[in-house]
């Protein structure tokens, strides 16, 4: 039997034109064909409109938030919040009192929750980037005194107070001393019951001291008598 030998094309004569197009066609490289198709696919967008809608769904959650903490409050102050680092911010908040919450939100939300309320007085402190302290106690100076230990601690000079909000009057940082020197309930109670046993001229005082002070003691003073006949009954 003779033997057939077939020889490969010399590479100095290539074949025709027409034969490689059909090597092409008939020869598809399924995984050529893949990588080819995955490599110009677009990658999933989200559409605008979805977009637009969970946008506008977290800022109204925001403005709830800032709705609710306003029940009960007595005071609302912003802390200039350029500048913090994420892991301050979770150490300040476990230094604050469990009456007291801090919020961080655009300034256009804020506004637009206390808009209509007392609390619209703090448009003032609107600038820059603020964290929301929402006081939720009497006690005013006890709620203030844990961020001006952490701010000396931290170094942090430049993220000062804002401003505040007490009783309907803002606060301007450069009158933040009157809200952190101001009496709690129990020297309150002690002033005014020192003033009652005490003679006429040490009421007279306390009546002849600033009005917002008064206010103060007669509230506290009407409080305890509305907790003590409450008791009773």
């Amino acid at each position: 039997m003779e033997a057939t030998l077939f020889t490969l094309p010399s590479s100095k004569f290539p074949p025709p034109a027409s034969t490689a197009v059909s090597l092409k066609t008939h020869f598809h490289n399924p995984l050529l064909l893949h990588s080819t198709t995955t490599s110009h696919r677009k990658p999933n967008r989200v559409p605008l409109t979805i977009r637009s809608a969970i946008s506008r769904t977290k800022k109204e959650e925001t403005i709830e938030t800032v709705k609710e903490q306003l029940q009960d409050c007595y005071l609302i102050a912003g802390i200039k919040y350029q500048g913090f680092t994420v892991q301050q911010f979770q150490q300040l908040r476990t230094t604050l009192p469990e009456t007291t919450k801090l919020i961080v939100a655009k300034n256009t939300l804020v506004l637009k929750a206390i808009e209509g309320t007392p609390w619209e007085a703090l448009k003032p402190c609107m600038k820059g980037m603020n964290a929301w302290m929402f006081v939720h106690s009497e006690e005013i100076p006890a709620a203030i005194k844990p961020y001006r230990t952490f701010q000396k601690e931290k170094k942090l000079e430049e993220n000062d107070f804002s401003g505040a909000v007490f009783e309907g009057k803002y606060y301007p940082p450069e009158e933040f001393k009157a809200l952190e020197t101001m009496p709690t309930r129990a020297e309150v109670y002690a002033n005014l019951l020192g003033s009652l046993k005490g003679p006429a001229t040490s009421v007279v005082g306390t009546l002849q001291a600033p009005a917002r002070n008064l206010i103060m003691t007669l509230k506290a003073y009407v409080k305890k008598l509305e907790e003590e006949s409450g008791a009773e009954q």
